[in-house]
């Protein structure tokens, strides 16, 4: 039995998002919490765009693809698609119980800085956005690569704002030199 690509797709991001929510009670406990209206713009952003991307907003709105990546691209796709949500799991297990959903603080908070950490200082949006640019690329419709681009935004915005919160939680000093020495969201570019 041959899986089509689009439930190849499906399965995968279903598989991740059952696992991220299981691992979800494998955390410290929070000591600070950021709540700001910044938080409401990135969640906003997030969550329009990842409505955008459902298969389902295409079907409803009777959306035809705008191209055929045929099924060795769609399989390239899921490929890549995998790689980056294996990026998630790979920054998630290194950050340990300092993981957290939500801009925090943890027992214990530290400046991680191995890993992938080392290359990037968002390893998990990097690993979302590339899996949503698959998908979108895959799925091949306005609406999905619109909400690909909104959840990109939305995590850009997540990003700024956590590093704000960390810089004034572990010091700009120590988080500065971490932000001069390691790219924000995409590996290996050259640091100014």
């Amino acid at each position: 039995m041959i899986i089509r690509p689009s439930q190849l797709l499906e399965l995968i991001w279903i598989g991740w998002l059952i696992s991220w929510v299981a691992a979800s009670f494998w955390s410290s406990p929070m000591q600070k919490r950021v709540a700001t209206l910044e938080t409401w713009t990135y969640r906003a952003a997030i969550i329009a765009g990842c409505i955008l991307l459902l298969p389902f907003t295409a079907w409803m709105l009777a959306e035809k693809p705008i191209w055929d990546i045929g099924y060795r691209g769609a399989y390239a796709l899921a490929g890549l698609m995998l790689l980056g949500l294996l990026l998630t799991w790979w920054a998630r297990l290194h950050l340990g119980r300092l993981w957290s959903s939500v801009i925090t603080r943890k027992q214990d908070h530290r400046i991680i800085d191995t890993g992938p950490y080392a290359f990037i200082r968002h390893p998990i949006y990097t690993g979302l956005i590339t899996a949503l640019l698959a998908t979108a690329a895959a799925e091949a419709t306005v609406t999905a690569i619109l909400g690909a681009a909104l959840v990109a935004f939305g995590l850009w915005l997540k990003a700024r704002s956590e590093e704000r919160f960390l810089a004034a939680e572990l010091g700009p000093d120590a988080y500065g030199s971490y932000c001069r020495r390691v790219p924000m969201l995409v590996p290996f570019l050259p640091r100014r």
